[in-house]
């Protein structure tokens, strides 16, 4: 794609999805072209507050406009590997937000498509762009934590009341949330960290009526994750209903040097905890320290930049802002990584084989649930 060509997109899923309108709106570098819902009079809603005038009841009818570069998908969990697929093979560029699909097959085809067309798919993951991941990436890349030895990500959540296909969904098919940072962290440009081998157990039980949807009865899924070329095991708990819990996203590094704990309590700071030496010594009250995580707003072209704060939520009252605190100002990072990955300034991160692995950790988590904690070895692409 020419550098001095905007990307036109069209947006596909107008209700988290309607938060990225006025930020590709904003971007220098593309043209919110087009939206796309089922329900015409709510799409014509959103279409109507953001002056957009093309709008698509059909999937497939966008698919055919040979004027859209790119799709960003935000549909249900079992629509996101049709539309991205359909999309890939009708040559447009894909961002879908999470998971990348719900089975090994899927996310190998989208792989094949992404080999065969050369085109973009980035999975749209919050946590690794958001405000309190770029703090500890930061920290990391100087120097500061060490070592790492061990990560722990959580992502607990109640979504009684969510609707249509949440009920009973397994804990660890929405898992990546969580996995994403553990692996994100190792990455290198160019060399991405992968996940090699799961264990996972489930724990409790929850209420008899969401059992039967998915077979799944586990109140919790707790597994842990060996990782390719690599001494580091990471840990990843998730729960969804019949959890006492305040939502968490969370992701913990522990260092040789430094550690870095992710706040527990919404509005809390996160812990830095130091090494105590005999060069240093410190006390044990001195060891743990709160500390302010900055914005990251800088690494964003200007125009883009408040998109970080919560302020500019344009739909506070969405369940996925109300449990979340905004996603960690991490959209209008990915935006931006979309679009550049587009233009060809940069890969996708994640691309599609990193996705198809973040993905694929929840996916045989849950199958090594299922069998009692067997170890399961994840399929590579």
């Amino acid at each position: 794609m020419p550098q001095d060509k905007k990307v036109r997109m069209a947006i596909v899923g107008l209700g988290f999805g309607a938060e990225f309108i006025p930020i590709y709106q904003a971007h220098p570098d593309a043209e919110l072209a087009a939206i796309c819902r089922r329900d015409k009079a709510e799409m014509d809603k959103v279409g109507d507050r953001y002056g957009i005038a093309k709008r698509y009841t059909s999937f497939d009818e966008l698919l055919k406009d040979p004027t859209i570069d790119a799709v960003h998908i935000n549909s249900p969990i079992a629509d996101h590997a049709p539309q991205s697929i359909a999309a890939l093979k009708a040559g447009k560029h894909v961002a879908c937000t999470v998971p990348m699909a719900t089975s090994a097959a899927d996310c190998k085809t989208i792989c094949d498509l992404v080999k065969s067309t050369g085109k973009v798919y980035m999975m749209m993951e919050t946590v690794v762009y958001s405000r309190e991941y770029l703090f500890a990436k930061d920290l990391y890349d100087k120097g500061v934590l060490g070592r790492i030895q061990f990560l722990r990500g959580s992502h607990q959540q109640d979504m009684d009341g969510w609707p249509g296909y949440w009920p009973g969904l397994p804990p660890m098919h929405y898992a990546t949330h969580c996995v994403s940072p553990c692996l994100a962290i190792l990455s290198k440009p160019g060399k991405p960290a992968l996940a090699k081998s799961v264990v996972c157990h489930g724990s409790g039980r929850i209420r008899e009526d969401l059992i039967p949807r998915y077979n799944s009865p586990f109140a919790l899924e707790t597994a842990t994750f060996t990782i390719a070329d690599s001494d580091i095991v990471a840990e990843v708990t998730r729960s969804l209903f019949d959890t006492a819990r305040q939502y968490r996203e969370s992701f913990d590094v522990t260092g040789s040097k430094a550690s870095f704990e992710w706040q527990q309590v919404e509005n809390e700071d996160p812990v830095i905890h130091t090494k105590s030496s005999t060069e240093k010594p410190l006390s044990e009250t001195e060891i743990p320290k709160r500390v302010k995580v900055p914005d990251f707003a800088h690494l964003l072209p200007a125009p883009i930049q408040r998109f970080t704060k919560p302020a500019a939520i344009q739909d506070a009252d969405h369940l996925s802002f109300l449990q979340g605190g905004g996603h960690g100002g991490s959209h209008p990072h990915l935006t931006h990584n979309f679009l550049m990955a587009c233009l060809g300034d940069r890969p996708a991160f994640p691309d599609a084989p990193t996705s198809a692995n973040w993905t694929l950790v929840g996916i045989c988590a849950h199958e090594s649930a299922m069998k009692g904690g067997a170890r399961v070895d994840l399929p590579t692409f």
